[in-house]
């Protein structure tokens, strides 16, 4: 049997409440057996003490007889009680007012007691029901006669009093237990709710695929926290499926055409040995730029994903002169280098290697044999920019924007270059890993300078 989060947290609570109901009620009858307990010790002292009192003040007092038979007439009995005395071991007189039951007719006790030579108590049973009893034994100069005033409770009666209470007391808390049983089921239901929301909303996209839904779930609590979580989560996966989505998309796009080119050839490849070369040669060179394409396509979808980066202390000065040397051996330019930036910040210094180069290929591409290709890096108003110029034919305003999607190249620094169109890309993906941006400004006496802006942050 299927046992729901609601079921279990009220049973919970009910198990809780009703454990804490127990040890209280239980508490509360031992605390009140226990003053009742003290209460009739009390009392047998006080009668103890009255006694003494009376016979001390009392006149006429010549035997053991006139003393006992004066204080039963001076001293009645509290409600439950009832008192008599014994005289020679023989019953001898009982109050006036009727008791619960007779204990003077009960031979064997009324013996027992006959022998107490010195205050004693103790318990008996009777007809209505455990009596605690006291016996006080008495003796007056003169008369050689041995007496006892016997004070006796009966104590059932005295703890039916408290078994009562218990009683009220139990089913009170029987009907709190059932109105927070009821208050319980609602408040968790409601608190539930949204746990009951999630629930659906993931059995919908997970029906569906669709992973645009959200939960709405006001308040600051623990549950619209969980809420948060799981909005955040669909966020990311919702991102993820774009990024394998497009990711699927571009490959299957831009690998059709170097696939039919490499099959058309195959298929009309002949047996003549300089044919056969030249086929292979162009089947190579389209294997080479597939493996580009597919490695740009995995830098990209990477990108979208966490790891991507390996946050470390970068010298931008380093930096910035270590990409001019690498960038010499892209073709025969006018090195240079601008400007250099004497900071240190946290970042990739692999990714932002990646895309220095990656802008500066781009800038041999499209600049002529003596062409001149400057990097730089400065910090400006909080930022670092790093930067690759090139005196090139510069890119149209129309397509500044537009270059830095995949698979797009502008009109005019195209031509007939190689390329898929993913470079730009790539670096702008590196640009917002690090929380920055990148754009084309014109250049300087002309051309093209591709500008990185990044954030500066502290150090830790």
């Amino acid at each position: 049997m299927r046992v729901t989060a609601r079921g279990r947290i009220v049973g919970w609570m009910l198990a809780v409440v009703s454990l804490a109901l127990f040890i209280a009620i239980f508490a509360t009858w031992a605390i009140l057996d226990r003053l009742i307990d003290d209460r009739i010790d009390a009392e047998f002292g006080n009668e103890a003490e009255k006694l003494r009192r009376y016979a001390a003040t009392a006149v006429d007092v010549r035997d053991v007889d006139t003393l006992l038979s004066g204080y039963l007439s001076y001293n009645p009995p509290d409600e439950w009680e009832t008192f008599f005395t014994i005289l020679d071991d023989r019953p001898h007189k009982i109050t006036g007012i009727p008791p619960l039951a007779r204990l003077d007719t009960d031979d064997a006790l009324v013996a027992r007691l006959g022998r107490v030579t010195e205050p004693a108590s103790g318990e008996t049973e009777s007809a209505a029901g455990t009596v605690r009893y006291a016996v006080i034994p008495v003796q007056v100069n003169g008369d050689a006669r041995r007496g006892q005033l016997v004070i006796a409770v009966f104590y059932d009666h005295y703890r039916e009093e408290v078994l009562n209470a218990i009683r009220v007391l139990a089913l009170a808390s029987l009907a709190a237990l059932a109105l927070a049983g009821a208050a319980g089921w609602f408040v968790a239901g409601r608190v539930l709710a949204p746990i009951r929301l999630v629930g659906q909303t993931a059995e919908r996209i997970s029906g569906s695929s669709d992973l645009t839904r959200r939960l709405d779930v006001p308040g600051d609590d623990d549950v619209s926290e969980l809420a948060g979580t799981f909005n955040r989560m669909l966020d990311r996966l919702e991102h993820a499926f774009a990024v394998q989505r497009d990711f699927v998309d571009d490959a299957g796009h831009e690998l059709r055409t170097p696939i039919t080119v490499i099959r058309g050839h195959l298929e009309l490849m002949g047996d003549d040995p300089d044919d056969r070369a030249e086929t292979l040669a162009l089947v190579t060179d389209e294997l080479d730029r597939m493996n580009r394409m597919v490695d740009d396509l995995l830098t990209l979808a990477k990108a979208e994903q966490p790891g991507f980066l390996d946050i470390d202390e970068v010298e931008l000065a380093d930096l910035t002169v270590s990409v001019v040397a690498k960038a010499r051996a892209l073709g025969e330019r006018r090195w240079r280098v601008d400007e250099v930036a004497e900071a240190r910040i946290p970042a990739d210094r692999q990714r932002l290697t990646q895309a220095l180069m990656q802008l500066a290929a781009n800038a041999v591409r499209h600049t002529a044999d003596d062409g001149q290709i400057a990097v730089g890096s400065a910090v400006q108003d909080g930022f670092v920019r790093l930067w690759v110029r090139d005196d090139g034919p510069g890119v149209p305003p129309a397509d500044r924007e537009r270059i830095f999607r995949r698979f797009m190249r502008a009109g005019e620094r195209s031509g007939t270059h190689e390329g898929a169109g993913l470079g730009l890309a790539i670096v702008r993906s590196i640009a917002e890993a690090h929380g920055g941006t990148v754009q084309v400004e014109d250049a300087p006496g002309g051309g093209a300078c591709f500008v990185m802006t990044i954030p500066m942050r502290e150090l830790r």
